[in-house]
């Protein structure tokens, strides 16, 4: 497979930030007084972005737009200081990076999450790798599932859509590469159960980062 671009989603596939992701959401749910949720409760409430977050973690009863814009003022004054505190990289994770960038092949992260702390994180974990574009939610911009990220990605880093690999562990990344007409690899060891990835017909479903090498070099 002729592959000169990978396209990777952030949480659950390329950092385990669940923990994170959880601290920042409790601690707004804390400070509002509504009830916080243990960290087993997060893996499903992630992946289209911090206000769908916080909008499934509160009572929703109390759901309302004047109560998200406060709880997301909590989380990311919270998560900005500590989104390094207990993510990590998943097994394997830069080692695939590392050999992707010496194999000359250009690198993307497309996540949900906002932009400042999409590229905090990236440049934190992975400061040597071969980034053509990291790309966070921003203002007036659509999330995934919708493919606009994607397509902003192949502005900065013009290349063939037969030569983008985008790679995930949601069925909302499986979409998102179905919607721009890339192909996609679903990988295990995220937040999302393998059979969401099925139903979301991936093209290809990983269960290490070095089988995405083996795919790639076929």
């Amino acid at each position: 497979m002729k592959k000169s671009l990978v396209i990777f989603d952030l949480d659950g596939t390329l950092l385990n930030s669940i923990s994170d992701l959880g601290a920042a959401c409790n601690h707004a749910l804390r400070s509002c007084g509504y009830p916080v949720h243990g960290m087993q409760a997060y893996p499903n409430m992630v992946g289209n972005g911090v206000r769908k977050l916080l909008e499934r973690a509160m009572p929703a009863e109390d759901v309302s737009e004047a109560n998200l814009d406060r709880l997301l003022e909590l989380f990311t004054e919270y998560y900005d200081e500590h989104c390094t505190d207990l993510t990590e990289p998943y097994p394997g994770i830069r080692d695939l990076l590392h050999s992707l960038t010496e194999r000359g092949l250009n690198l993307a992260v497309c996540s949900n999450k906002y932009q400042r702390a999409t590229t905090k994180l990236v440049r934190h974990f992975f400061p040597d790798d071969n980034w053509k574009a990291i790309l966070g939610n921003t203002e007036g911009m659509l999330r995934k599932p919708d493919p606009s990220i994607v397509f902003q990605a192949l502005t900065q880093c013009p290349t063939p859509k037969a030569e983008v690999l985008y790679v995930g562990d949601s069925g909302v990344d499986i979409e998102t590469a179905r919607r721009a007409c890339v192909e996609s690899v679903g990988v295990t060891w995220g937040f999302r159960p393998v059979r969401e990835l099925r139903s979301a017909y991936a093209d290809h479903i990983i269960e290490h980062p070095d089988e995405l090498l083996r795919l790639i070099e076929q």
